[in-house]
């Protein structure tokens, strides 16, 4: 069974687990702490989380707190290089896929995606329910959402004169792929295809050079676009990502440390954060775990 496969209990309960483990950071909790509020043996637990995460609750911890991610801010300007190819990922980006990101032509915005075929379906995911819409060209919308009916919802307001269809299981493989970063490279580049303005399309190439891994603050993402003082309207493009985790905005925090909202919650970010942070971390001091 993969991890695609774990019930959805299951996700409920890791993610009641990340919950607790963050709400009781300043407490350092041992793993009887989290598995008596969980009301899960110890054991059970630690094969739950581990399974999920990769790692240990205790490793995830450790890279969820203020001082670990004020020390990855620090480094992130040197962790965002832009490239003079913005739309393909960058040397530094070891343990992600291939993206290339492009804008709709101004018709197609303008027209709501008129005479554009949407083949979409809701996926199984290590973080929960996934849309994932592609035309011809490229993927469209990688959202995450509770459900199908969701789903359909979003890809309609996003493009409402678009024709719709629902292929259930087309997007299971690029499910898989999504979320197993640490894999080598395989095929050739994923080809995105969204609708923005011309600013909010160069906010998320720029992302898209964001190293696995790492952190870096609105105010740093401006910089490196030659913008500083446009790190509230980098925020706004940043918040409008229709595409999660492959433009990774989630990488975005503030300058305090503290991580901030995410288009798809708060938890959601954490869990993302915590789980690309604490694999690095794993793979980086050989695999072990405590």
């Amino acid at each position: 069974m993969s991890d695609l496969d774990l019930p959805h209990r299951d996700y409920d309960r890791v993610r009641d687990a990340i919950r607790y483990l963050v709400a009781h950071a300043d407490e350092q909790p041992q793993l009887a702490d989290l598995a008596a509020a969980l009301h899960l043996s110890e054991s059970r637990l630690q094969r739950l989380f581990t399974r999920w995460a990769g790692v240990s609750p205790k490793r995830f911890i450790q890279q969820l707190t203020c001082q670990a991610a004020k020390a990855r801010l620090a480094a992130g300007e040197a962790l965002l290089p832009l490239s003079h190819e913005l739309g393909l990922s960058g040397g530094g980006r070891l343990h992600d896929l291939f993206v290339t990101l492009e804008a709709m032509t101004p018709g197609e915005y303008q027209r709501g995606g008129a005479g554009l075929e949407i083949g979409w379906s809701v996926e199984s995911s290590r973080f929960g329910p996934l849309l994932l819409a592609q035309t011809a060209r490229g993927v469209c919308a990688l959202q995450f959402v509770a459900d199908e009916a969701e789903g359909e919802a979003w890809l309609r307001r996003a493009w409402p004169q678009a024709s719709l269809r629902f292929l259930p299981g087309q997007g299971r493989a690029l499910a898989e792929r999504l979320f197993s970063p640490l894999s080598p490279r395989e095929g050739p580049p994923l080809a995105l295809r969204v609708q923005g303005s011309n600013f909010q399309i160069q906010v998320w190439r720029a992302l898209l050079t964001a190293p696995y891994g790492s952190l870096f603050s609105y105010g740093q993402l401006a910089a490196a676009l030659g913008k500083p003082r446009a790190a509230r309207a980098v925020g706004s493009a940043v918040a409008a990502n229709p595409i999660a985790w492959l433009v990774p905005c989630h990488r975005v925090i503030r300058a305090s440390g503290v991580l901030g909202e995410y288009r798809w919650g708060p938890d959601r970010k954490v869990e993302l954060i915590g789980w690309e942070s604490a694999r690095l971390a794993a793979l980086e001091q050989g695999g072990g775990d405590d």
